[in-house]
């Protein structure tokens, strides 16, 4: 999931500015999301990794941190591939 992790990377640095975001670094605690951009992350994520985010997967939890994130890919990605 490097790659995975890489590519939200690249997606954040875009709203970031000069800031070098990490890994399990709290996004929402620096102040840079608000709704719009919630809602924009969500359609990244369901676009760039092909997966569906259910309305049970809108948690602050899954989106705070790449870590969370890649987490959240995984599970959802796992559940695709058992099908």
């Amino acid at each position: 999931m490097k790659e995975a992790k890489a590519r939200i990377k690249t997606f954040l640095s875009q709203y970031f500015g000069n800031h070098e975001l990490q890994e399990d670094e709290d996004i929402f605690s620096l102040g840079f999301i608000n709704s719009m951009f919630a809602m924009q992350l969500v359609l990244f994520i369901e676009q760039e990794f092909q997966i569906v985010i259910d309305n049970e997967d809108l948690d602050f939890e899954n989106f705070r941190t790449i870590n969370a994130m890649v987490s959240l890919i995984e599970r959802k990605t796992a559940v695709l591939a058992g099908d």
